[in-house]
């Protein structure tokens, strides 16, 4: 029999099954509390509720653990790149060598966009936000595409997988170009992702953008360490919207305007606005710190601590020494980045920080890598975007094939029955 834990409420007792995932972590299946007792669960937030099982992405974030697959992310950050490790997100398996240079190819197939799809760009006005244009693209790329609106079998899905992981970095770019008024630039047959995508931002007729290995590598890292994260936010939201049977395109394009909120994907751009208070006050980072400790009213510090991880983000000690790796390649000369150091040190090493476990995060470095790069605050969560889209994928897809539509409950706190009044009788 399997184990059960019991529920009492007022006299009624009821069972419910404990579920065990394969890292041991164990849940309450309350799937029947509502037609068995009458009642709910109130979880504002999710924050104890577990919507789905998946075996995509665990997370341990009282240890600092984090895995793609089974596979710890320091292991696929050393000795994988981007595209492999989402093959890995995708299909559960590390690919084989003809595996890779397949969906490689498949990749370069199809980064170009249609030339109608780029005439949507021009219908947005100046300035329009990055992320605004690239969830309503991605969502416009189902009207060239409807055969594969409805996925039959896995050769559809990957061949939508492929159109949408190649096209969003395009589309990405282009949303850059346009907003500079600059002429669009065509992905390069022979470019790699990472490079390809800088290629797409930075080329001018001209002159084509040759960055230096380091940076392209960075950059893969970056996308590498945010290609999925269990359910947050934007997770949550592809998954809900695929739910009701809503195309791979419109769902990861919910997911592009969930990661616009700066709860969440913007968490990287309030660094750089942090720093750049910092600078523009004249202050000092240890009476900045100062402020932080002492409460002071709208002061806070950024890009460190996380919800989940309540040791270490493991992703933050490993793109530190990319950050670091950048910085003294590029010999950058920005006042923002040596303040960024300098925080990162005295909040390393005072104990109100280390009492609470205030660790940076991949946020912080991102942000200060991402600056180093030359990538516009504007586009950080563009990246972010980038990066997630193989996870998006890859849980949308493993949600498709349960047959059940999300649908929370609530806990009404409304006005009880009213007695409709005409407008000439109210008071």
């Amino acid at each position: 029999m399997a184990d059960t834990a019991r529920l009492q409420i007022g006299d009624q007792s009821v069972e419910l099954p404990i579920v065990e995932g394969s890292e041991d972590e164990k849940a309450l299946d309350i799937s029947a509390l509502r037609s068995e007792t009458g009642h709910i669960t109130l979880d504002q937030g999710y924050g104890n509720t577990g919507s789905w099982q998946s075996g995509i992405t665990f997370i341990d974030g009282d240890k600092g653990i984090l895995r793609y697959r089974g596979y710890g992310i320091e292991d696929l950050s050393e000795h994988s790149n981007f595209i492999e490790t989402s093959y890995l997100l995708i299909w559960g398996e590390l690919p084989t060598a003809a595996q890779l240079e397949e969906f490689s190819d498949l990749l370069t197939k199809h980064q170009m966009l249609r030339e109608g799809l780029k005439h949507h760009f021009n219908l947005f006005p100046p300035n329009s936000p990055p992320m605004a244009v690239l969830s309503s693209v991605l969502n416009a790329l189902s009207c060239y595409y409807p055969e594969l609106l409805e996925i039959e079998d896995d050769e559809m899905f990957t061949e939508a997988a492929a159109r949408i992981m190649a096209k969003v970095r395009t589309i990405a770019a282009y949303s850059y170009r346009q907003q500079l008024g600059h002429h669009i630039e065509y992905p390069h047959p022979n470019k790699k992702y990472a490079e390809n995508f800088l290629h797409l931002m930075f080329s001018q007729p001209y002159n084509e953008f040759q960055p230096e290995p380091e940076l392209v590598k960075a950059l893969d890292l970056i996308f590498l360490l945010h290609a999925d994260h269990e359910q947050n936010c934007s997770t949550s939201t592809v998954r809900m919207v695929g739910s009701s049977e809503a195309n791979l395109f419109s769902s990861v394009a919910a997911g592009v305007c969930a990661l616009w909120g700066p709860l969440h994907g913007g968490a990287n751009i309030a660094v750089v606005d942090m720093l750049e208070k910092i600078r523009e006050e004249n202050l000092s980072v240890s009476s900045f710190v100062d402020q932080v400790k002492n409460k002071k009213a709208g002061i806070r510090l950024m890009g460190f601590g996380h919800r989940v991880y309540k040791n270490f983000d493991p992703r933050a000690t490993i793109i530190k020494k990319s950050c670091e790796e950048v910085l003294a390649k590029l010999d950058i000369d920005d006042p923002l980045l040596d303040i960024a150091k300098e925080l990162e040190t005295v909040a390393l090493e005072d104990e109100y920080f280390i009492q609470r476990k205030l660790y940076p995060n991949v946020d912080f470095y991102s942000g200060v890598i991402l600056r180093a790069l030359g990538i516009p605050k504007a586009m950080f969560t563009v990246i972010f975007a980038i990066g997630r889209m193989p996870g998006w994928i890859a849980q949308w897809y493993e949600e498709s094939k349960a047959t059940k539509i999300s649908r929370p409950r609530q806990i009404y706190t409304g006005p009880v029955l009213r007695t409709y009044q005409p407008v000439e009788e109210r008071p």
